[in-house]
């Protein structure tokens, strides 16, 4: 039978890395038929198209629509479809580097160091109001970032009720396959969430606060500066962005740490110092371990032959990270846990040109929030040790439904 990567499949998207691993050795790179894109799936082939500058996340900046044989937009989507091209993780050439430019004068590292007390402050008052049971994605996982994002952005707490809803239904047209229902809920909370924005972005001009939208709104590179509809999709994506990864990723590395407790008592062991660094190291090893976002996709932006294999332009390529992070030609024993991995060069956070800007306000509520619940928990264990996991929501952007444990 033709090799295929079955992102439908319940019992795949519950466990991939069996299938990943088969096709990783006998087929590391192949045309799936089904999804219409080539798959690729070792470290050193994601790797390389990551960094390589004939591969991008989109065409239209080199090609029309009719040039590349494209069916005409969906107008059931055209405001999703107006976000996704106007925001810098979508967008390539001098556009790419102008947003990227603009947005990482605002959203800096220093801006993100201040963030520590905060984020302490929030895991100090979640964790207090736990139980001795509780879901871990809904009641501890999921607050931290989504209130993080808000209170970077200057979303004012009246109106976050609506943020994780909003992504939730953003994202899932990010899947290879979905429904209308689910197409419609997502233009919807493109509109509303861009609404929001945009009457934030007016108050933010005329009375300037501390916060990342009036930085935006202010951010200026050689007399460059955001549109009004770059500086509303960018908030969107940082929304998105800023939690999915978090939420998943914690949630997930949790579960692996709690099924083999002898990680779990390392970290008790450590989190009496005031040493991040030992957390630090076992975010890094959770996120390659099982990948909150387990794909991305590149588009082929000139005809080219990687690897033995033909590609033409307007082509696709899956990159599986979820693979490549588990592929023992680049890690030694990739489907074992070790917090003390070093080097540790995972792909979840991406590599190249479109390394995710994010990347070090996620470590940090990761490492915060794991070692919190370590100090806060260090007897926390599975409720159920011997009920499945339930990842819902597809394999692109893959999470766990709930995760009940006890203290």
């Amino acid at each position: 039978m033709a090799p295929h990567l079955p992102l439908t499949d319940p019992a795949f998207v519950q466990n991939p890395y069996p299938a990943l691993e088969r096709l990783r050795d006998e087929t590391p790179l192949f045309f799936d038929a089904a999804l219409g894109k080539t798959v690729v799936l070792r470290y050193d082939d994601i790797s390389g198209i990551l960094r390589d500058k004939r591969f991008g996340r989109t065409l239209t900046h080199l090609y029309s629509r009719d040039e590349l044989g494209w069916p005409p937009p969906d107008p059931a989507q055209q405001h999703f479809d107006a976000f996704n091209g106007n925001h810098m993780l979508d967008s390539e050439g001098e556009k790419h580097t102008r947003l990227r430019s603009l947005v990482g004068k605002a959203f800096t590292p220093r801006r993100v160091e201040t963030l520590q007390p905060r984020i302490e402050a929030i895991l100090d008052e979640r964790l207090s109001a736990l139980g001795r049971a509780f879901d871990l994605v809904t009641d501890y996982a999921e607050p931290l970032p989504v209130t993080v994002i808000a209170e970077l952005l200057g979303v004012p707490e009246a109106e976050r009720a609506q943020l994780r809803p909003w992504s939730a239904a953003i994202v899932k047209l990010y899947e290879p396959h979905f429904t209308r229902s689910q197409q419609s809920a997502a233009e919807r909370a493109v509109v509303e969430f861009s609404a929001l924005v945009r009457t934030l972005a007016a108050e933010r001009r005329a009375d300037p606060q501390d916060d990342l939208i009036t930085a935006l709104v202010q951010v200026e590179d050689g007399g460059q500066v955001l549109s009004e509809s770059e500086l509303t999709d960018t908030c969107i994506l940082l929304l998105n962005a800023g939690h999915e990864a978090s939420v998943n990723g914690l949630s997930a590395g949790i579960l692996a740490l709690l099924r083999q407790p002898e990680h779990w008592e390392q970290l008790v062991q450590a989190s009496g110092a005031s040493d991040l660094k030992p957390f630090r190291s076992a975010v890094e090893e959770l996120l390659r371990f099982d990948t909150p976002l387990p794909m991305f996709e590149r588009y082929v932006l000139e005809d080219l032959i990687w690897n033995g294999v033909p590609l033409k332009t307007g082509d696709q390529v899956a990159l599986v990270y979820a693979s490549g992070n588990r592929d023992p030609r680049r890690f030694d024993s990739p489907d074992e846990l070790n917090l003390r991995r070093d080097p540790n060069p995972h792909l979840t956070f991406g590599l190249g040109r479109h390394y995710c800007l994010g990347a070090p306000l996620a470590r940090l509520e990761l490492s915060l929030s794991l070692r919190a619940l370590v100090r806060h928990a260090p007897g926390l264990h599975l409720a159920d040790p011997d009920a499945p996991a339930e990842y819902g929501g597809g394999f692109v952007i893959r999470g766990l439904n709930q995760l009940q444990v006890r203290v």
